[in-house]
């Protein structure tokens, strides 16, 4: 397994330290955070990153947009995006499908369904 580097994208600062937390748990210590989508966009063009796991609901650009810009960049557009939401929409689930999310988690959850979801992610791009 490749050492990750992983961008948390939440507006709330303790949702981004529990999922800090949790990937630090699971093995994947290298991680940043961004407040919004604009904030991550800039971090993503400037940096170099290899996993977005973005929350839906944020001011000035939330999870879908950023997930239309991630996917609409040549740069950018491999990047696995794995969507953090508060309500299991049906039509969220779908719009997050069609924009090329990775995945989809519903939160609160727990390291193990993290994991789940990552390994699955994993396997799928031929990291495992």
């Amino acid at each position: 397994m490749p050492e990750l580097k992983f961008l948390i994208v939440d507006d709330f600062s303790t949702m981004r330290r529990i999922v800090r937390n949790l990937l630090k748990e699971i093995g994947h210590a290298d991680a940043d955070e961004a407040e919004d989508g604009v904030a991550a966009l800039q971090k993503l063009r400037n940096g170099k990153f290899d996993f977005v796991v973005s929350d839906i609901n944020m001011p000035n650009m939330n999870g879908f947009q950023l997930l239309n810009e991630i996917k609409g960049d040549e740069k950018l557009k491999h990047l696995p995006v794995l969507m953090v939401t508060a309500e299991a929409r049906k039509e969220d689930i779908v719009m997050a499908a069609q924009g090329g999310a990775a995945g989809y988690i519903v939160k609160p959850f727990t390291k193990a369904t993290l994991e789940d979801k990552l390994a699955n992610i994993f396997k799928k791009m031929g990291w495992s």
